[in-house]
């Protein structure tokens, strides 16, 4: 059985200095909920990434947020969560790992210091092999220009090889991010978490649940994983 494309989306939790940031977050949410697909966000209420989920659920399209617990009142107010499909995660690292394993292609949207931490890991784990998922950047107004001509230093000084560009595509407008996932739409397959992962996660719930203001194993405990 198969199931609705699931993007990922990484960006910022601000606005951004330009007006066409915040649109194209818009824009790309209410293409996602219109076309019936699920986004799978940083689970913030604020700047692009607050757009792109409002503007996905404005369309009745699903969304999966996640979020590591210290960040939780900081990028995303506790009732925002507490309503939403979100996991709450132990840190950083983890919520890089879910955002990516219940994804079926990566969009990174104009965004900050995180974004590029977001780009550069599910980049260098496409470079080694241990993913084929699409990875589009969508650069709009040539936002991450700067980005391409790091990536061809890097390059150019012998610190990777040409292939490096064939692991992401680069877009200039939401359309042509479109265009790319609707290309990837056919490859996405259901992704199950086994018994032992669910074993493991109901585990670490009745670890943390004897503690009644520990809200994130009320979290880990509602909401199913699919890898």
């Amino acid at each position: 059985m198969t199931h609705p494309l699931s993007v990922c989306v990484f960006c910022g939790a601000r606005p951004g200095a330009h007006p066409a940031y915040m649109k194209a977050a818009q824009d790309l949410g209410d293409a996602i909920g219109s076309a019936g697909w699920r986004l799978v966000f940083g689970a913030g209420d604020a700047g692009i990434m607050g757009a792109v989920a409002a503007a996905t659920r404005s369309k009745d399209g699903a969304t999966l947020g996640v979020i590591p617990e210290h960040l939780v009142g900081w990028e995303a107010k506790n009732e925002s969560v507490s309503n939403a499909n979100a996991i709450i995660t132990d840190d950083m690292h983890s919520r890089k790992k879910l955002m990516f394993t219940n994804s079926d292609a990566v969009v990174v949207l104009p965004g900050g210091a995180g974004s590029l931490d977001e780009f550069f890991e599910v980049l260098t784990w496409a470079q080694l092999g241990l993913h084929k998922r699409p990875i589009i950047i969508a650069n709009i107004e040539g936002y991450w220009d700067p980005l391409i001509t790091l990536l061809d230093h890097v390059i150019s000084q012998g610190f990777a090889s040409e292939t490096l560009h064939s692991h992401y595509r680069l877009c200039d407008t939401v359309d042509d991010v479109l265009t790319a996932l609707r290309s990837s739409e056919n490859a996405a397959k259901e992704k199950i978490a086994s018994a032992s992962q669910i074993r493991a996660i109901e585990a670490k719930c009745q670890t943390l649940v004897p503690s009644p203001s520990n809200t994130t194993a009320v979290k880990y405990c509602k909401i199913g994983f699919r890898y």
